[in-house]
């Protein structure tokens, strides 16, 4: 029997993504952001340079200031009932940037939810406060049935999804795209160059090591991946935390090469990027994780000597030993420099959701000259 906090959603949402992605959306552009399916090559270009924007912009007083102006007169809530510091700290330093205003929950007890109140009930309160809700939730699938419910009130807001339980986490996923584009390209330019909308993964093989059963973040990178032709996808795992059988459907409809493999050592040296994963045992009930050997699964500073030049290190954070601390000073360590990713691409996103991308590219356009 599952506990509450493993109990998904997912079985009472549409089956059909094109039907959910239509639903989350908005004539085409993202309204709520839910589903890593839901940012296509297209959308992932347009927020990767708004993120190069803001970076810029924020580089100077001016430009700070500027940034703070655009959504001073909104308010977000972050519902944050699973316990997070990286991204609830990521999110709340994106709202930062944009001027945007932010209460939080981040304990159900705290909350009329101890006097029997519904989660349901408490966002639909949460709706008339606040102009858009950030959620971090253990329930697979709660942020897209909340937006689903927020649909029959009398306002509508945009709800982000911050992570759900084992089943997505599409801001993670945007910016560890958003931190490969950059490793994998250089810009011939500040402004003006087509980084990010060539495909750099044309030839490229990167691995993902760990528990890839439960951890949303390659499920969700998966998707974004999927999307651009020629990149070859290594799952390195313990036979028990392989990807589930979904994921493999997906690659295989999606005509993307991938592999399964139990032996990291073996393909150190032929990745252009490792993305590393702890062991996911806050989703393990019956405590099977506690079977399984998951040292053979650790990056350590005796591989160095195997990795390519340009290899690309990840890893979503936090992290315990299947990450040698010793490799952090290597020019391959690019963990450190994706967290701040992380904060750009969040202020991009809220500010595409609220439509203030265009003063942000007119702003950039007048004051920062190639």
């Amino acid at each position: 029997m599952q506990s509450t906090a493993e109990t998904d959603i997912t079985d009472g949402l549409q089956s059909d993504t094109a039907e959910r992605v239509a639903f989350l959306n908005r004539n085409s552009k993202i309204f709520h952001a839910v589903l890593a399916q839901q940012f296509d090559t297209n959308v992932i270009s347009e927020l990767c340079e708004l993120s190069e924007m803001i970076r810029a912009i924020s580089a100077t007083r001016q430009g700070t200031q500027f940034l703070t102006t655009l959504l001073n007169y909104r308010r977000a809530m972050l519902y944050f009932t699973q316990p997070s510091t990286r991204t609830f700290l990521s999110f709340t330093a994106a709202c930062q940037v944009l001027g945007l205003r932010y209460n939080t929950v981040r304990d159900p007890k705290t909350s009329s939810e101890v006097k029997g109140e519904s989660e349901e009930d408490t966002v639909r309160v949460l709706s008339q406060y606040f102009d858009i809700i950030i959620m971090r939730h253990p329930k697979a699938g709660f942020a897209e049935h909340v937006a689903r419910i927020l649909e029959h009130m009398p306002r509508t807001i945009p709800v982000i999804n911050g992570g759900s339980g084992k089943d997505q986490h599409p801001t993670q996923a945007l910016l560890d795209v958003y931190t490969l584009f950059r490793c994998f390209t250089t810009p011939t330019s500040v402004r003006g160059s087509r980084r990010y909308h060539c495909n750099p993964f044309v030839g490229k093989t990167i691995a993902f090591v760990g528990d890839l059963k439960r951890g949303r973040t390659v499920r969700s990178l998966t998707y974004l991946l999927a999307r651009y032709p020629g990149v070859k996808l290594v799952y390195i795992s313990p036979p028990e935390l392989a990807p589930e059988e979904d994921i493999v459907e997906y690659m295989r409809r999606s005509d993307v090469e991938f592999e399964m493999a139990d032996d990291l050592q073996k393909w150190v040296g032929e990745c252009d990027a490792i993305y590393m994963t702890r062991l996911q045992d806050e989703h393990d009930v019956a405590g099977e994780s506690k079977k399984i050997d998951y040292s053979r699964y650790s990056l350590t500073l005796d591989m160095a000597p195997q990795f390519k030049p340009n290899l690309v290190i990840m890893h979503p954070l936090p992290r315990r030993g299947e990450l040698d601390e010793k490799l952090d000073s290597l020019p391959q360590a690019k963990y450190w420099a994706q967290v701040r990713n992380g904060m750009w691409m969040r202020a991009a996103l809220i500010a595409l959701i609220f439509e203030v991308d265009g003063a942000i590219l007119e702003h950039y356009q007048n004051y920062y000259t190639l």
